[in-house]
């Protein structure tokens, strides 16, 4: 029973079911498989960020400046798009994950060659990126208009029945799954995190671990900055603004600890399936969406609280030992 309630995967599918089975015996389509797709379809560009952000919090790190990372890497490739409406689709998803990947070098280098905390670093650059948005486009919006229709169609083309956007983050979710169980550099992430003192002596670079982190991290940002901006069909300077905490909230309900060294890929897909199922089904049940905030506060507190149960171990008692020695 114990090993079933430490486990976070299984206790957020249960949470997840008890929702589903409780919106269901008021709306029973809002299970319907294709329902379900477009609730998965909405979550993407969460399941997307909240991976990069768990690979980032295990390092002891955290990535406040994602979501400006979204808007800017966005911004640059409406514009571009603007200025060179047939570029080839490819180009432009390599381009926004490499530009994307830049920004998260930027932060990982102020981390580990100046050693200033991350919290204030992507506090800043969070700023900067944003501030860089208003200064290529002085507060003007690119609309939908001025996007050429192959940059606005492709996250919403249907391959398989899922819009590749879907796909986007299935094939993510698959990926890193595989890098932070069989390999070096996900065994790393965790070490460096989990115990950074052992690790150095393991002959790991802290430092240079936590800048990779936050490279992948602006990688899958600039991603999902493209496949936002070119989905919802207009770029400007507060696209996402907030949302970060949305992500933050997506990988501590999914079980990632804030210590760092503990969390996984599927608990992170499965804690922004959760807040993207409430974010769906809030309005279907009639439930104002300030409600939304309410909920994911109190599964973020819910979920520390687990994460410091599950935490927790038994201290040697050594006082009482050394006095019968004595």
């Amino acid at each position: 029973m114990k090993r079933i309630l430490a486990s976070r995967e299984l206790l957020l599918l249960v949470a997840i079911a008890l929702v589903l089975g409780i919106i269901s015996s008021r709306f029973p389509a809002f299970i319907t498989l294709s329902n379900l797709a477009a609730v998965f379809n909405d979550t993407s560009p969460l399941i997307l960020l909240a991976i990069g952000q768990m690979i980032v919090i295990l390092t002891k790190c955290i990535d406040l400046s994602v979501t400006a990372n979204l808007a800017l890497t966005g911004m640059v490739v409406s514009l571009i798009n603007i200025s060179a409406p047939g570029l080839p689709i490819v180009v432009t998803l390599v381009v926004a994950t490499g530009f994307g990947a830049c920004l998260g070098m930027f932060n990982g280098i102020l981390v580990w060659k100046l050693d200033i905390p991350p919290i204030v670093v992507t506090l800043g650059t969070m700023t900067i990126f944003r501030g860089t948005i208003f200064l290529l486009t002085e507060g003007k919006w690119v609309n939908s208009h001025e996007m050429s229709d192959t940059f606005k169609a492709f996250p919403r083309t249907e391959l398989l029945g899922l819009p590749v956007l879907s796909w986007f983050a299935i094939a993510a979710v698959i990926l890193f799954t595989i890098v932070m169980t069989r390999t070096t550099l996900g065994r790393a992430f965790y070490a460096a995190g989990g115990n950074p003192h052992a690790a150095t002596y393991a002959g790991i670079n802290v430092g240079r671990t936590q800048f990779w982190a936050f490279t992948i991290s602006g990688a899958l940002a600039g991603l999902t900055g493209y496949l936002w901006v070119s989905r919802f069909a207009v770029a400007y300077v507060d696209v996402a603004g907030g949302f970060e905490l949305t992500v933050v909230a997506a990988c501590v309900i999914g079980g990632v600890s804030i210590m760092g060294g503990i969390g996984s890929v599927p608990g992170a897909l499965l804690g922004a399936l959760f807040l993207g199922i409430i974010a769906n089904a809030l309005p279907v049940v009639n439930i104002s969406p300030f409600w939304q905030m309410a909920i994911s506060g109190g599964a973020i507190i819910i979920a520390v609280v687990l994460n410091a149960q599950a935490n927790r171990t038994k201290g040697r008692i050594i006082l009482k030992r050394a006095e019968h020695a004595t």
